[in-house]
């Protein structure tokens, strides 16, 4: 379903475009509708034609986006921002201190003091 609506979205995006370069600007614009004074639509009637064009793919364009867009956020899980990390299973008493083991060897060497004579 969310394919299908997909390849439909992507095709009024295409169609938007279209129309909206078909359009004539005050500028003159790519202006392909345009022609002659004789023609089987006047210049009027195209333009009101091309405006309502317009407005009904973009409306169509808007509501395909939302929908998308809440199809999209329907396979999504809830999320925590903070995750929490589990209890420990029992609580480790701390290890008690035990006293530095005495260097093996020689008894510590008194300090020398000088001596004046």
């Amino acid at each position: 379903m969310q394919q299908v609506l997909l390849v439909i979205h992507v095709l009024i995006a295409v169609a938007l475009i279209g129309v909206i370069l078909i359009q004539r600007s005050e500028g003159g614009g790519l202006g392909i509708g345009g022609g002659g004074g004789g023609g089987l639509v006047s210049i009027r009637g195209q333009a009101n034609l091309l405006t309502r064009l317009t407005a009904g793919l973009a409306a169509a364009f808007m509501v395909t986006s939302i929908v998308l867009a809440i199809m999209a956020g329907a396979h999504r899980a809830g999320s925590a921002i903070v995750v929490e990390q589990p209890a420990p299973a029992a609580p480790t008493a701390p290890a008690s201190p035990t006293a530095p083991a005495a260097p093996a060897g020689t008894a510590p060497a008194t300090p020398s003091v000088p001596t004046t004579e």
